[in-house]
């Protein structure tokens, strides 16, 4: 989740979200500008969030389904989409490359977008773990076309995404 908040951060968007603790990736992304809090009842969302016409909402379904905040939006009449749906729609008019397996896709995903960045064709990228080089879990190359991302098959996600290349 916190790559997306990084790719709509970088976009200009006012990005915030809900953490269950504070970690030292949620005190980077708060030093980046990214608003977050950690208290699930959905009147802790700050009201710059409420307007559900100018407000993207997207979960991870690692989130409990009764979680406050997502109750909250549901019953408010907010679309929420998956984290999966997102990436889908971000990397559709892009050539992805997609990397899917049950061990080593962050691993391959960082090697892969570091080869690209290395060389002259480029790439974003949305990693599933930071990448120690870069500190950082997003790559944002704006003149490439080129964007790797992990196929994750929990919950079928993978199944959002349309990859020119799969791994």
């Amino acid at each position: 989740m916190s790559s997306l908040a990084r790719y709509f951060n970088s976009k200009s968007w006012i990005v915030g979200g809900y953490d269950k603790t504070q970690t030292v990736l949620t005190q980077e992304l708060e030093k980046e500008g990214i608003e977050v809090h950690y208290d699930d009842r959905g009147s802790s969302i700050p009201d710059k969030f409420k307007d559900k016409e100018e407000t993207l909402v997207i979960y991870t379904p690692a989130v409990p389904k009764d979680l406050g905040e997502l109750e909250y939006l549901h019953q408010n009449g907010f679309t929420v989409y998956k984290r999966a749906q997102v990436l889908g729609m971000i990397t559709l008019n892009t050539k992805t490359l997609a990397v899917a397996g049950t061990h080593g896709k962050t691993t391959t995903s960082s090697l892969l977008a570091h080869i690209l960045n290395e060389s002259k064709l480029k790439c974003n990228a949305f990693l599933g773990g930071i990448s120690s080089n870069l500190n950082s879990n997003f790559i944002s190359n704006e003149e490439s076309e080129l964007t790797v991302i992990e196929a994750d098959e929990f919950d079928h996600s993978f199944l959002h995404l349309s990859p020119f290349a799969a791994i």
